[in-house]
C-alpha cells in the first residue's frame, strides 16, 4: 500500500485526534518550558535532560493519539562523541526525535524562534545556534565559531541543510553552513533521511498514522575535503536514501 502523502484530500476522520495531540503538545511546552527556565541555576546538562521529558512525551504522545511509530535503521553508524547532524527537514516530527533520541544538541535555528513565549524562552538556555538568516556571510561566521565551540565542550551540532521544512518528494539546494562547519572543525558528519513528512506534513494540522522511517548514514569525514565535496556527498546520500524511503514505502 502506498504510504500517505500531504496531497492527500481532507480526511475530517483524522480530526479528533490531532486535536488531542495538539492539546497535548501545547500544554506540555507550558509545563516542561517553565520547569526548564526555573533550572536555569542548574549546569547545562541537567537544563538539557529536563527539556527532553517534553519531546519524549509528544513522541510518544504522537503515538497514543494519532498511531503514528517509527522505526530507526543504521543507529549503529551513530558515534560516542561529538559531530555534526545534517538531516533532511520535512517535518516538526524529526526536531522531537532527534532531540529525545542523540545526546545533548545545539540547533542550528532562525533567531526569532527564542521570541516565542516559554517554547522560546527554554530553547534559548539549551545553547542553540541563532542565526539572522538574512544576514549571508555573517550567519555562516557565527556557525563556524559557535559550532566549534559546542563541539569542543561535547555537544553536538544539528544542521538542516535546506534551511526550512520541505514537501515529501520535493528538494531546494543544500547550504554550504554545515560543511564549512565540518572542514574548520576537523569533525565527521552524520547524515539523516526520513519520511516524517509524509505523515506529519509542514502547515497541515491533521497527523497521520504510520511508521515513519528514519535512517542515518555512515559517518562521512571532513579531513582533507573542500566544503564543496562534503556538501555533495551528503546530498547524495541523503537524497539516495530518501529515494529508497519512498520505494520502500511504496512496496
Amino acid at each position: 500500500m502506498p504510504a500517505p502523502t500531504a496531497a492527500r484530500s481532507f480526511d475530517l476522520t483524522l480530526l479528533p485526534r490531532s486535536l488531542l495531540f495538539s492539546i497535548g503538545l501545547w500544554l506540555s511546552v507550558g509545563v516542561v518550558g517553565s520547569m526548564v527556565i526555573l533550572s536555569f541555576p542548574l549546569p547545562f546538562i541537567r537544563r538539557y535532560r529536563i527539556s527532553k521529558y517534553w519531546t519524549r512525551f509528544n513522541i510518544w504522545w504522537l503515538g497514543i493519539t494519532c498511531r503514528s511509530d517509527y522505526r530507526v535503521s543504521g543507529a549503529e553508524h551513530i558515534p560516542d562523541y561529538p559531530v555534526i547532524v545534517m538531516a533532511k527537514h520535512q517535518s516538526t516530527w524529526e526536531t522531537l526525535f532527534l532531540h529525545q533520541y542523540l545526546p545533548p544538541l545545539a540547533w542550528v535555528i532562525k533567531r526569532e524562534l527564542l521570541w516565542l513565549p516559554f517554547f522560546g524562552w527554554a530553547l534559548a538556555l539549551l545553547r542553540p545556534i541563532a542565526i539572522n538568516r538574512q544576514s549571508g556571510a555573517s550567519a555562516v561566521k557565527q556557525v563556524i565559531r559557535q559550532g566549534i565551540a559546542h563541539l569542543r565542550q561535547g555537544q553536538w551540532v544539528l544542521i538542516f541543510p535546506e534551511g526550512t521544512r520541505m514537501a515529501p518528494g520535493v528538494r531546494k539546494r543544500y547550504g554550504m553552513g554545515g560543511a564549512v562547519l565540518a572542514t574548520h572543525a576537523g569533525c565527521p558528519i552524520l547524515p539523516v533521511a526520513h519520511n516524517a513528512g509524509e505523515f506529519w506534513p509542514r502547515g497541515v494540522f491533521l497527523k497521520r498514522p504510520g511508521v515513519i522511517h528514519v535512517a542515518f548514514g555512515p559517518l562521512i569525514a571532513s579531513a582533507g575535503r573542500s566544503p564543496q565535496e562534503l556538501s555533495r556527498q551528503v546530498e547524495e546520500w541523503i537524497e539516495g536514501a530518501m529515494t529508497r524511503l519512498g520505494a520502500d514505502s511504496a512496496s
